[in-house]
């Protein structure tokens, strides 16, 4: 059985930007409009879609960068308690 630990900001963010362009996508659809006019705003808002996904895939690298080094941080404190404590044993 595996453990659900929940979703991570940057999921719940992608999965939000492909249910709204989704949602446009039918909204667009369904509503009356020429073949060409419905072509072309679909067009027009994957292009946006698609540039917010970089966006955020940007951003979701910083965020990991930022962790990785507060880890590596950690982890080196840790290992200098740990070799204080040696020397003074």
């Amino acid at each position: 059985m595996s453990e659900n630990k929940g979703s991570s900001a940057f999921e719940v963010t992608v999965s939000f930007i492909i249910g709204a362009a989704a949602g446009f996508v039918l909204g667009i659809l369904f509503a009356p409009a020429p073949g060409k006019d419905t072509r072309k705003k679909i067009s027009e808002e994957m292009a946006k879609t698609g540039e917010k996904a970089k966006e955020i895939a940007k951003e979701a690298e910083k965020g990991i960068k930022a962790v990785k080094e507060k880890t590596q941080e950690g982890i080196t404190a840790i290992r200098d308690y740990i070799d204080k404590k040696k020397e003074k044993s």
